[in-house]
Protein backbone atom coordinates (compact mmCIF):
# COMPACT_ATOMS: atom_id res chain seq x y z
CA UNK A 1 0.00 0.00 0.00
CA UNK A 2 2.80 2.38 0.89
CA UNK A 3 4.46 1.65 -2.49
CA UNK A 4 1.28 2.58 -4.37
CA UNK A 5 0.98 5.83 -2.40
CA UNK A 6 4.60 6.70 -3.15
CA UNK A 7 4.12 6.11 -6.88
CA UNK A 8 0.92 8.17 -6.83
CA UNK A 9 2.66 11.04 -5.06
CA UNK A 10 5.54 10.90 -7.55
CA UNK A 11 3.11 10.94 -10.48
CA UNK A 12 1.27 13.90 -8.97
CA UNK A 13 4.52 15.85 -8.55
CA UNK A 14 5.52 15.16 -12.15
CA UNK A 15 2.09 16.31 -13.38
CA UNK A 16 2.31 19.54 -11.35
CA UNK A 17 5.85 20.20 -12.59
CA UNK A 18 4.88 19.65 -16.22
CA UNK A 19 1.83 21.90 -15.91
CA UNK A 20 3.91 24.63 -14.28
CA UNK A 21 6.46 24.59 -17.08
CA UNK A 22 3.97 24.19 -19.92
CA UNK A 23 4.25 26.87 -22.62
CA UNK A 24 0.46 26.71 -23.15
CA UNK A 25 -2.03 28.84 -21.19
CA UNK A 26 -5.81 28.98 -20.88
CA UNK A 27 -7.27 32.42 -21.73
CA UNK A 28 -9.49 34.19 -19.21
CA UNK A 29 -11.80 37.21 -19.42
CA UNK A 30 -9.23 39.88 -18.63
CA UNK A 31 -7.35 42.59 -20.46
CA UNK A 32 -3.93 41.98 -21.95
CA UNK A 33 -1.48 44.36 -20.20
CA UNK A 34 0.47 44.79 -23.45
CA UNK A 35 -2.53 45.49 -25.69
CA UNK A 36 -5.27 48.08 -25.67
CA UNK A 37 -8.31 47.29 -27.80
CA UNK A 38 -10.04 50.25 -29.38
CA UNK A 39 -13.04 50.13 -31.64
CA UNK A 40 -13.13 52.73 -34.38
CA UNK A 41 -16.68 54.00 -33.92
CA UNK A 42 -18.59 57.00 -35.22
CA UNK A 43 -17.95 60.35 -33.55
CA UNK A 44 -16.64 63.90 -33.81
CA UNK A 45 -14.76 66.48 -31.72
CA UNK A 46 -14.93 70.24 -32.30
CA UNK A 47 -14.12 73.62 -30.78
CA UNK A 48 -17.72 74.63 -30.11
CA UNK A 49 -18.84 76.36 -26.90
CA UNK A 50 -22.36 77.83 -26.59
CA UNK A 51 -23.20 81.45 -25.90
CA UNK A 52 -23.96 80.46 -22.31
CA UNK A 53 -20.36 79.10 -22.00
CA UNK A 54 -21.73 75.55 -21.87
CA UNK A 55 -20.37 72.69 -23.95
CA UNK A 56 -22.66 70.31 -25.83
CA UNK A 57 -21.75 66.59 -25.83
CA UNK A 58 -23.63 63.63 -27.32
CA UNK A 59 -23.14 60.10 -25.89
CA UNK A 60 -24.37 57.15 -27.97
CA UNK A 61 -24.30 53.84 -26.02
CA UNK A 62 -24.50 50.38 -27.61
CA UNK A 63 -24.79 47.19 -25.54
CA UNK A 64 -24.21 43.55 -26.45
CA UNK A 65 -27.24 41.29 -25.97
CA UNK A 66 -25.44 39.09 -23.44
CA UNK A 67 -24.24 41.90 -21.19
CA UNK A 68 -25.86 43.41 -18.11
CA UNK A 69 -26.67 46.95 -19.18
CA UNK A 70 -25.77 48.97 -16.09
CA UNK A 71 -23.55 52.05 -16.18
CA UNK A 72 -22.81 55.30 -14.34
CA UNK A 73 -22.29 58.92 -15.39
CA UNK A 74 -20.25 61.16 -13.08
CA UNK A 75 -20.49 64.91 -13.88
CA UNK A 76 -19.61 66.37 -10.46
CA UNK A 77 -16.33 67.83 -11.77
CA UNK A 78 -17.64 68.71 -15.21
CA UNK A 79 -17.56 72.12 -16.83
CA UNK A 80 -20.95 73.66 -17.59
CA UNK A 81 -22.40 71.34 -20.23
CA UNK A 82 -25.42 69.80 -21.83
CA UNK A 83 -25.05 66.02 -22.19
CA UNK A 84 -27.38 64.28 -24.65
CA UNK A 85 -27.54 60.49 -24.05
CA UNK A 86 -29.10 58.12 -26.57
CA UNK A 87 -29.28 54.32 -26.89
CA UNK A 88 -31.40 51.75 -28.72
CA UNK A 89 -31.11 49.28 -25.80
CA UNK A 90 -32.71 48.98 -22.42
CA UNK A 91 -30.23 50.04 -19.76
CA UNK A 92 -30.01 51.46 -16.25
CA UNK A 93 -27.79 54.37 -15.30
CA UNK A 94 -26.64 56.04 -12.10
CA UNK A 95 -25.96 59.78 -12.35
CA UNK A 96 -23.89 62.24 -10.30
CA UNK A 97 -24.57 65.83 -11.38
CA UNK A 98 -23.57 69.35 -10.41
CA UNK A 99 -25.66 72.48 -10.69
CA UNK A 100 -24.27 73.46 -14.12
CA UNK A 101 -24.59 70.05 -15.81
CA UNK A 102 -27.73 68.80 -17.54
CA UNK A 103 -28.71 65.47 -19.11
CA UNK A 104 -31.14 65.22 -22.03
CA UNK A 105 -32.97 61.96 -22.86
CA UNK A 106 -35.43 61.17 -25.65
CA UNK A 107 -39.07 60.77 -24.72
CA UNK A 108 -39.06 57.25 -26.18
CA UNK A 109 -35.72 56.34 -24.57
CA UNK A 110 -35.42 53.01 -22.76
CA UNK A 111 -32.74 54.39 -20.47
CA UNK A 112 -33.61 54.70 -16.79
CA UNK A 113 -31.53 56.95 -14.52
CA UNK A 114 -31.28 56.97 -10.75
CA UNK A 115 -29.57 59.51 -8.51
CA UNK A 116 -30.19 62.00 -5.75
CA UNK A 117 -28.02 64.92 -6.89
CA UNK A 118 -29.90 67.56 -8.93
CA UNK A 119 -32.61 65.31 -10.38
CA UNK A 120 -34.20 68.46 -11.80
CA UNK A 121 -31.32 68.68 -14.31
CA UNK A 122 -32.49 65.55 -16.17
CA UNK A 123 -34.78 66.51 -19.06
CA UNK A 124 -36.81 64.35 -21.43
CA UNK A 125 -37.44 65.94 -24.81
CA UNK A 126 -38.37 64.82 -28.28
CA UNK A 127 -35.31 64.38 -30.49
CA UNK A 128 -34.32 61.95 -33.30
CA UNK A 129 -32.19 58.88 -32.62
CA UNK A 130 -30.35 58.70 -35.95
CA UNK A 131 -26.79 60.02 -35.65
CA UNK A 132 -26.84 62.66 -38.38
CA UNK A 133 -30.34 63.84 -37.49
CA UNK A 134 -29.41 64.06 -33.82
CA UNK A 135 -26.43 66.29 -34.63
CA UNK A 136 -28.70 68.59 -36.67
CA UNK A 137 -31.23 68.77 -33.83
CA UNK A 138 -28.55 69.62 -31.24
CA UNK A 139 -27.07 72.27 -33.55
CA UNK A 140 -30.49 73.93 -33.95
CA UNK A 141 -31.23 73.84 -30.21
CA UNK A 142 -27.83 74.73 -28.71
CA UNK A 143 -26.00 76.31 -31.65
CA UNK A 144 -23.54 73.46 -32.21
CA UNK A 145 -22.01 70.22 -30.93
CA UNK A 146 -18.72 69.98 -29.00
CA UNK A 147 -18.36 66.19 -29.31
CA UNK A 148 -20.18 63.05 -30.41
CA UNK A 149 -18.96 59.81 -28.78
CA UNK A 150 -20.05 56.25 -29.53
CA UNK A 151 -19.13 53.63 -26.95
CA UNK A 152 -19.92 49.92 -26.64
CA UNK A 153 -20.76 48.16 -23.32
CA UNK A 154 -20.18 51.24 -21.17
CA UNK A 155 -19.49 50.82 -17.45
CA UNK A 156 -18.43 54.30 -16.31
CA UNK A 157 -18.41 57.73 -17.96
CA UNK A 158 -16.55 60.27 -15.79
CA UNK A 159 -15.98 63.90 -16.79
CA UNK A 160 -12.51 65.03 -15.63
CA UNK A 161 -13.24 68.77 -15.37
CA UNK A 162 -10.93 69.85 -18.19
CA UNK A 163 -12.15 71.74 -21.24
CA UNK A 164 -13.83 69.41 -23.69
CA UNK A 165 -12.97 71.34 -26.83
CA UNK A 166 -10.45 70.56 -29.54
CA UNK A 167 -8.73 73.29 -31.59
CA UNK A 168 -10.08 73.43 -35.10
CA UNK A 169 -13.51 73.57 -36.70
CA UNK A 170 -16.86 74.29 -34.99
CA UNK A 171 -18.67 71.83 -37.26
CA UNK A 172 -19.38 68.27 -36.11
CA UNK A 173 -18.66 65.98 -39.08
CA UNK A 174 -19.23 62.36 -38.09
CA UNK A 175 -16.48 59.90 -38.96
CA UNK A 176 -14.75 56.88 -37.43
CA UNK A 177 -12.51 57.84 -34.53
CA UNK A 178 -10.63 56.59 -31.50
CA UNK A 179 -12.70 57.93 -28.61
CA UNK A 180 -9.92 57.20 -26.08
CA UNK A 181 -8.12 60.31 -27.38
CA UNK A 182 -10.74 62.56 -25.77
CA UNK A 183 -8.94 63.75 -22.67
CA UNK A 184 -11.93 65.39 -20.98
CA UNK A 185 -13.55 62.05 -20.13
CA UNK A 186 -12.48 58.75 -18.57
CA UNK A 187 -14.45 55.78 -19.93
CA UNK A 188 -14.43 52.20 -18.75
CA UNK A 189 -16.08 49.45 -20.74
CA UNK A 190 -16.82 45.79 -20.11
CA UNK A 191 -14.03 43.40 -21.02
CA UNK A 192 -14.93 41.56 -24.22
CA UNK A 193 -11.58 39.86 -24.82
CA UNK A 194 -9.68 36.98 -23.25
CA UNK A 195 -5.94 36.82 -22.59
CA UNK A 196 -3.28 34.87 -20.76
CA UNK A 197 0.49 34.42 -20.44
CA UNK A 198 2.32 31.11 -19.91
CA UNK A 199 4.12 30.45 -16.66
CA UNK A 200 7.25 29.36 -18.47
CA UNK A 201 9.60 32.30 -18.77
CA UNK A 202 11.24 33.37 -22.00
CA UNK A 203 15.01 32.74 -22.06
CA UNK A 204 17.26 35.77 -21.82
CA UNK A 205 17.61 37.32 -25.26
CA UNK A 206 14.72 35.30 -26.64
CA UNK A 207 12.02 36.72 -28.90
CA UNK A 208 8.93 38.31 -27.37
CA UNK A 209 6.00 36.69 -29.17
CA UNK A 210 2.47 38.11 -28.96
CA UNK A 211 -0.37 35.94 -30.32
CA UNK A 212 -3.68 37.47 -31.43
CA UNK A 213 -6.51 35.11 -32.33
CA UNK A 214 -9.92 36.04 -33.77
CA UNK A 215 -12.21 32.96 -33.65
CA UNK A 216 -13.98 31.71 -36.75
CA UNK A 217 -17.44 32.61 -35.43
CA UNK A 218 -16.50 36.29 -34.96
CA UNK A 219 -17.34 39.09 -37.36
CA UNK A 220 -14.95 39.55 -40.25
CA UNK A 221 -13.30 42.92 -39.77
CA UNK A 222 -10.37 45.12 -40.64
CA UNK A 223 -7.93 45.24 -37.72
CA UNK A 224 -5.56 48.21 -37.52
CA UNK A 225 -2.43 47.87 -35.38
CA UNK A 226 -0.53 50.79 -33.93
CA UNK A 227 2.84 49.70 -32.57
CA UNK A 228 4.26 51.81 -29.73
CA UNK A 229 7.48 51.21 -27.81
CA UNK A 230 8.75 47.69 -28.52
CA UNK A 231 12.02 45.80 -28.75
CA UNK A 232 13.66 44.64 -31.97
CA UNK A 233 13.02 40.99 -30.97
CA UNK A 234 9.23 41.39 -30.85
CA UNK A 235 7.19 39.13 -33.14
CA UNK A 236 3.46 39.00 -33.83
CA UNK A 237 1.43 35.91 -34.71
CA UNK A 238 -1.89 37.05 -36.21
CA UNK A 239 -4.74 34.63 -36.85
CA UNK A 240 -8.27 35.41 -38.01
CA UNK A 241 -11.14 34.03 -40.11
CA UNK A 242 -10.81 34.17 -43.88
CA UNK A 243 -11.43 37.70 -45.10
CA UNK A 244 -9.79 39.41 -42.12
CA UNK A 245 -7.27 42.13 -42.96
CA UNK A 246 -4.53 43.32 -40.62
CA UNK A 247 -3.15 46.83 -41.27
CA UNK A 248 0.06 48.16 -39.71
CA UNK A 249 -0.39 51.91 -39.30
CA UNK A 250 3.32 52.39 -38.59
CA UNK A 251 6.39 50.25 -39.46
CA UNK A 252 7.58 49.48 -35.93
CA UNK A 253 7.07 45.72 -35.91
CA UNK A 254 10.11 43.74 -36.97
CA UNK A 255 8.58 40.33 -37.76
CA UNK A 256 5.14 38.76 -38.08
CA UNK A 257 3.27 35.69 -39.34
CA UNK A 258 -0.38 35.61 -40.37
CA UNK A 259 -2.94 33.45 -42.16
CA UNK A 260 -4.60 36.63 -43.52
CA UNK A 261 -3.60 39.52 -45.73
CA UNK A 262 -1.39 42.11 -44.02
CA UNK A 263 -1.32 45.70 -45.29
CA UNK A 264 1.70 47.97 -44.77
CA UNK A 265 -0.07 51.33 -44.76
CA UNK A 266 3.07 53.44 -45.17
CA UNK A 267 4.01 51.65 -48.41
CA UNK A 268 0.52 50.64 -49.59
CA UNK A 269 1.82 47.07 -49.91
CA UNK A 270 -0.15 43.88 -49.21
CA UNK A 271 1.71 40.88 -47.79
CA UNK A 272 -0.04 37.62 -48.65
CA UNK A 273 -0.73 34.93 -45.97
CA UNK A 274 2.41 33.13 -44.83
CA UNK A 275 0.71 30.28 -42.91
CA UNK A 276 -2.45 28.16 -43.11
CA UNK A 277 -4.39 27.68 -39.89
CA UNK A 278 -8.13 26.95 -39.86
CA UNK A 279 -8.35 25.65 -36.29
CA UNK A 280 -9.12 28.53 -33.91
CA UNK A 281 -8.75 26.79 -30.52
CA UNK A 282 -6.41 28.58 -28.12
CA UNK A 283 -4.14 25.56 -27.64
CA UNK A 284 -3.75 24.82 -31.36
CA UNK A 285 -3.03 28.47 -32.20
CA UNK A 286 -0.44 28.74 -29.42
CA UNK A 287 1.33 25.54 -30.46
CA UNK A 288 1.39 26.62 -34.11
CA UNK A 289 2.89 29.98 -33.11
CA UNK A 290 5.65 28.28 -31.11
CA UNK A 291 6.35 25.84 -33.94
CA UNK A 292 6.56 28.48 -36.67
CA UNK A 293 8.72 30.85 -34.61
CA UNK A 294 11.02 28.09 -33.24
CA UNK A 295 10.38 29.34 -29.69
CA UNK A 296 9.87 27.48 -26.42
CA UNK A 297 7.48 30.07 -24.92
CA UNK A 298 5.58 33.26 -25.78
CA UNK A 299 4.78 36.53 -24.03
CA UNK A 300 1.00 36.88 -24.36
CA UNK A 301 -2.08 35.38 -26.01
CA UNK A 302 -5.15 37.50 -26.79
CA UNK A 303 -8.51 36.30 -28.10
CA UNK A 304 -10.85 38.93 -29.55
CA UNK A 305 -14.44 38.78 -30.85
CA UNK A 306 -15.03 42.05 -32.73
CA UNK A 307 -18.60 43.31 -32.85
CA UNK A 308 -17.94 45.94 -35.50
CA UNK A 309 -16.27 45.90 -38.90
CA UNK A 310 -13.23 47.85 -37.72
CA UNK A 311 -10.94 47.41 -34.74
CA UNK A 312 -7.86 49.21 -33.46
CA UNK A 313 -5.13 47.47 -31.40
CA UNK A 314 -2.40 49.44 -29.63
CA UNK A 315 0.71 47.48 -28.61
CA UNK A 316 2.95 49.00 -25.97
CA UNK A 317 5.78 46.90 -24.52
CA UNK A 318 7.44 47.80 -21.24
CA UNK A 319 9.83 46.07 -18.89
CA UNK A 320 6.92 45.47 -16.49
CA UNK A 321 3.51 45.83 -18.12
CA UNK A 322 1.31 48.32 -16.32
CA UNK A 323 -2.38 47.90 -15.65
CA UNK A 324 -3.13 50.93 -17.77
CA UNK A 325 -1.19 52.08 -20.78
CA UNK A 326 -1.54 55.73 -21.93
CA UNK A 327 -3.57 55.78 -25.10
CA UNK A 328 -1.92 57.74 -27.89
CA UNK A 329 -3.90 59.82 -30.31
CA UNK A 330 -4.43 57.60 -33.32
CA UNK A 331 -4.86 59.02 -36.79
CA UNK A 332 -5.63 56.45 -39.45
CA UNK A 333 -3.43 57.61 -42.29
CA UNK A 334 -1.17 56.16 -44.93
CA UNK A 335 1.77 58.25 -43.76
CA UNK A 336 4.13 56.48 -41.41
CA UNK A 337 5.37 58.10 -38.21
CA UNK A 338 8.99 58.83 -37.61
CA UNK A 339 9.88 55.49 -36.04
CA UNK A 340 11.61 52.36 -37.27
CA UNK A 341 13.84 49.76 -35.55
CA UNK A 342 16.92 50.52 -37.66
CA UNK A 343 20.53 50.07 -36.60
CA UNK A 344 23.51 52.12 -37.74
CA UNK A 345 27.02 50.74 -37.18
CA UNK A 346 30.02 52.98 -37.85
CA UNK A 347 33.36 51.74 -39.15
CA UNK A 348 36.81 53.30 -39.54
CA UNK A 349 37.79 51.59 -42.81
CA UNK A 350 36.09 50.71 -46.10
CA UNK A 351 36.46 46.97 -45.45
CA UNK A 352 33.77 47.22 -42.72
CA UNK A 353 35.75 44.91 -40.42
CA UNK A 354 36.55 47.34 -37.59
CA UNK A 355 33.43 48.70 -35.85
CA UNK A 356 33.89 52.04 -34.14
CA UNK A 357 33.26 52.09 -30.42
CA UNK A 358 31.02 55.05 -29.45
CA UNK A 359 33.72 56.16 -26.98
CA UNK A 360 36.46 56.17 -29.62
CA UNK A 361 37.56 59.65 -30.65
CA UNK A 362 37.70 60.22 -34.40
CA UNK A 363 39.67 63.03 -36.01
CA UNK A 364 37.61 65.38 -38.16
CA UNK A 365 39.82 64.84 -41.20
CA UNK A 366 38.94 61.13 -41.37
CA UNK A 367 36.23 59.46 -43.45
CA UNK A 368 33.54 57.45 -41.69
CA UNK A 369 31.88 54.34 -43.10
CA UNK A 370 28.38 53.35 -41.95
CA UNK A 371 26.21 50.28 -42.38
CA UNK A 372 22.45 50.70 -41.85
CA UNK A 373 20.42 47.54 -41.28
CA UNK A 374 16.93 46.53 -40.21
CA UNK A 375 14.91 43.37 -39.67
CA UNK A 376 12.51 42.21 -42.40
CA UNK A 377 8.71 42.41 -42.18
CA UNK A 378 7.67 38.80 -41.93
CA UNK A 379 8.50 37.14 -45.24
CA UNK A 380 8.59 40.38 -47.23
CA UNK A 381 11.95 41.49 -48.61
CA UNK A 382 12.60 45.20 -48.20
CA UNK A 383 15.49 47.33 -49.37
CA UNK A 384 16.72 50.42 -47.53
CA UNK A 385 17.35 53.72 -49.26
CA UNK A 386 19.16 56.57 -47.49
CA UNK A 387 17.42 59.91 -48.10
CA UNK A 388 19.95 62.26 -46.45
CA UNK A 389 22.21 62.43 -43.39
CA UNK A 390 22.64 65.04 -40.67
CA UNK A 391 25.06 65.74 -37.84
CA UNK A 392 23.78 67.58 -34.79
CA UNK A 393 25.17 68.32 -31.36
CA UNK A 394 23.54 68.79 -27.99
CA UNK A 395 24.95 72.31 -27.90
CA UNK A 396 23.77 75.39 -29.76
CA UNK A 397 25.23 74.29 -33.08
CA UNK A 398 22.76 73.98 -35.95
CA UNK A 399 22.04 70.68 -37.65
CA UNK A 400 24.65 70.08 -40.35
CA UNK A 401 23.75 68.15 -43.48
CA UNK A 402 26.64 66.02 -44.71
CA UNK A 403 27.01 64.64 -48.22
CA UNK A 404 27.45 60.88 -48.41
CA UNK A 405 28.54 58.28 -50.94
CA UNK A 406 26.80 54.95 -51.37
CA UNK A 407 29.29 52.13 -50.97
CA UNK A 408 29.14 48.83 -52.84
CA UNK A 409 27.20 46.21 -50.92
CA UNK A 410 26.23 42.84 -52.38
CA UNK A 411 23.09 41.03 -51.27
CA UNK A 412 25.12 38.12 -49.87
CA UNK A 413 27.50 40.26 -47.79
CA UNK A 414 24.91 42.60 -46.29
CA UNK A 415 21.29 41.41 -46.61
CA UNK A 416 18.60 43.88 -45.49
CA UNK A 417 21.19 46.64 -45.16
CA UNK A 418 22.95 49.40 -47.05
CA UNK A 419 26.38 51.02 -46.75
CA UNK A 420 27.42 54.66 -47.07
CA UNK A 421 30.44 56.81 -46.23
CA UNK A 422 30.76 60.48 -45.34
CA UNK A 423 33.39 63.03 -44.39
CA UNK A 424 33.65 65.16 -41.24
CA UNK A 425 35.36 68.11 -42.92
CA UNK A 426 32.53 70.46 -41.99
CA UNK A 427 33.24 69.93 -38.28
CA UNK A 428 36.86 71.12 -38.34
CA UNK A 429 35.89 74.69 -37.44
CA UNK A 430 33.54 73.69 -34.58
CA UNK A 431 34.56 73.02 -30.99
CA UNK A 432 31.85 70.54 -30.00
CA UNK A 433 33.03 66.94 -29.62
CA UNK A 434 29.88 64.80 -29.24
CA UNK A 435 27.82 64.53 -32.42
CA UNK A 436 24.84 62.40 -33.40
CA UNK A 437 24.56 60.98 -36.89
CA UNK A 438 20.98 60.71 -38.16
CA UNK A 439 19.93 59.38 -41.56
CA UNK A 440 16.24 59.24 -42.61
CA UNK A 441 15.49 56.00 -44.49
CA UNK A 442 13.02 54.89 -47.13
CA UNK A 443 11.90 51.24 -47.19
CA UNK A 444 11.14 49.87 -50.63
CA UNK A 445 9.36 46.76 -51.86
CA UNK A 446 9.46 46.35 -55.63
CA UNK A 447 8.68 49.86 -56.90
CA UNK A 448 6.79 50.97 -53.78
CA UNK A 449 8.69 53.02 -51.22
CA UNK A 450 7.66 54.54 -47.93
CA UNK A 451 9.30 56.36 -45.05
CA UNK A 452 10.77 53.87 -42.60
CA UNK A 453 12.20 56.06 -39.85
CA UNK A 454 15.71 57.26 -39.00
CA UNK A 455 18.91 55.38 -38.25
CA UNK A 456 21.04 57.01 -35.56
CA UNK A 457 24.51 56.67 -34.08
CA UNK A 458 26.78 58.66 -31.75
CA UNK A 459 30.24 59.91 -32.68
CA UNK A 460 32.97 61.70 -30.71
CA UNK A 461 35.02 63.98 -32.94
CA UNK A 462 38.36 65.66 -32.21
CA UNK A 463 40.39 68.14 -34.22
CA UNK A 464 43.47 66.75 -36.01
CA UNK A 465 46.91 67.43 -34.45
CA UNK A 466 48.72 70.29 -36.22
CA UNK A 467 52.39 69.41 -36.99
CA UNK A 468 55.00 72.26 -36.79
CA UNK A 469 55.93 73.55 -40.26
CA UNK A 470 59.17 72.01 -41.57
CA UNK A 471 61.65 74.01 -43.72
CA UNK A 472 61.04 73.61 -47.40
CA UNK A 473 63.16 71.02 -49.09
CA UNK A 474 63.88 71.59 -52.77
CA UNK A 475 64.21 68.41 -54.70
CA UNK A 476 66.06 69.01 -57.95
CA UNK A 477 65.87 66.34 -60.54
CA UNK A 478 68.12 65.74 -63.55
CA UNK A 479 66.32 68.35 -65.70
CA UNK A 480 66.82 70.94 -62.97
CA UNK A 481 70.51 70.20 -62.62
CA UNK A 482 71.05 70.39 -66.39
CA UNK A 483 69.12 73.65 -66.53
CA UNK A 484 71.24 75.23 -63.80
CA UNK A 485 74.48 74.11 -65.51
CA UNK A 486 73.39 75.42 -68.88
CA UNK A 487 72.28 78.71 -67.30
CA UNK A 488 75.67 79.16 -65.64
CA UNK A 489 77.44 78.42 -68.89
CA UNK A 490 75.29 80.92 -70.77
CA UNK A 491 75.89 83.64 -68.16
CA UNK A 492 79.64 83.10 -68.41
CA UNK A 493 79.57 83.41 -72.22
CA UNK A 494 77.57 86.62 -72.01
CA UNK A 495 79.95 88.18 -69.48
CA UNK A 496 83.00 87.35 -71.60
CA UNK A 497 81.31 88.76 -74.66
CA UNK A 498 80.45 91.97 -72.80
CA UNK A 499 84.03 92.48 -71.65
CA UNK A 500 85.40 91.83 -75.14
CA UNK A 501 82.93 94.37 -76.57
CA UNK A 502 84.12 97.02 -74.07
CA UNK A 503 87.79 96.39 -75.06
CA UNK A 504 87.04 96.79 -78.76
CA UNK A 505 85.07 100.01 -78.34
CA UNK A 506 87.35 101.81 -75.91
CA UNK A 507 90.77 100.56 -76.94
CA UNK A 508 91.87 100.44 -73.29
CA UNK A 509 93.19 97.25 -71.93
CA UNK A 510 90.96 95.22 -69.78
CA UNK A 511 91.52 92.60 -67.22
CA UNK A 512 91.62 90.10 -70.07
CA UNK A 513 94.72 91.73 -71.74
CA UNK A 514 97.55 89.75 -70.25
CA UNK A 515 100.27 91.69 -72.09
CA UNK A 516 99.13 95.07 -70.74
CA UNK A 517 98.93 93.65 -67.32
CA UNK A 518 102.35 92.23 -67.53
CA UNK A 519 103.80 95.56 -68.83
CA UNK A 520 102.85 97.28 -65.63
CA UNK A 521 104.38 94.62 -63.47
CA UNK A 522 108.01 95.24 -62.35
CA UNK A 523 110.55 92.72 -63.52
CA UNK A 524 108.42 91.55 -66.45
CA UNK A 525 110.53 91.72 -69.65
CA UNK A 526 107.64 90.92 -71.94
CA UNK A 527 105.65 93.69 -73.48
CA UNK A 528 103.57 93.65 -76.59
CA UNK A 529 103.70 97.50 -77.05
CA UNK A 530 106.49 100.03 -77.19
CA UNK A 531 107.13 102.03 -74.04
CA UNK A 532 107.22 105.81 -74.39
CA UNK A 533 110.47 107.51 -73.10
CA UNK A 534 110.13 109.76 -70.10
CA UNK A 535 111.74 113.22 -70.44
CA UNK A 536 114.21 114.17 -67.66
CA UNK A 537 114.48 117.89 -68.64
CA UNK A 538 111.35 119.80 -67.76
CA UNK A 539 110.31 122.85 -69.67
CA UNK A 540 111.26 126.30 -68.41
CA UNK A 541 107.78 127.03 -67.16
CA UNK A 542 107.58 123.71 -65.41
CA UNK A 543 111.04 124.20 -63.96
CA UNK A 544 110.25 127.64 -62.55
CA UNK A 545 107.02 126.41 -61.05
CA UNK A 546 108.78 123.53 -59.49
CA UNK A 547 111.51 125.74 -58.11
CA UNK A 548 109.08 128.19 -56.67
CA UNK A 549 107.19 125.41 -55.02
CA UNK A 550 110.33 123.98 -53.56
CA UNK A 551 111.54 127.33 -52.37
CA UNK A 552 108.33 128.16 -50.61
CA UNK A 553 108.39 124.86 -48.98
CA UNK A 554 111.89 125.07 -47.64
CA UNK A 555 111.77 128.75 -46.51
CA UNK A 556 111.20 129.57 -42.84
CA UNK A 557 108.76 132.18 -41.52
CA UNK A 558 111.65 134.51 -40.70
CA UNK A 559 113.07 134.33 -44.22
CA UNK A 560 109.61 134.83 -45.66
CA UNK A 561 109.11 138.03 -43.71
CA UNK A 562 112.60 139.16 -44.77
Amino acid sequence: MEGHMARFALLLCITVALSASSPICEPEAKENPWFKIRESLIGCWTNFVGDDKAEVHILNINFSPSETNIFSVDMRNAKPMNLIITSQDTAYGLHYLNADSKIYLANASRLTFHGQSHPENIHKVDFPTQDEELVKWATQKFGGVTSFTTVRNLKTFNLTGTEGTKPGSHDCILDKEDSSAKHFVDMETLITSKSCSPKQEIPSGGAKIHIINIPENANICNVSLHIGTITTTTRLFLRGPQGTTWTFLNPEITSFLSNNDVVMANMQTIVKPSIKLMNDSAEDVQRMALHRTNAISFTSYTEIKPESSTLLLVLEEKETPADTVPSPVISVTTHAPDHMPLKMQLYASPDYHSPLDPKTKVQSDKRIYAEISGSPYGNIVLTTEVIRCFLHSEGSYPKVEVPFIREACSLSSCPNSTRISFSLDQLQELTSTMWKVECPINLCHSDNCGYGGSAKATLEVTQPCLQPPSPPCFDFGLPGVLGIAFGGFLIGVLLIGALWFIKIKTGYPTGLDMSSTAANLPGCPCSGAKRQPISTNPSPSENSSANASIGSTQSTPTSSMA
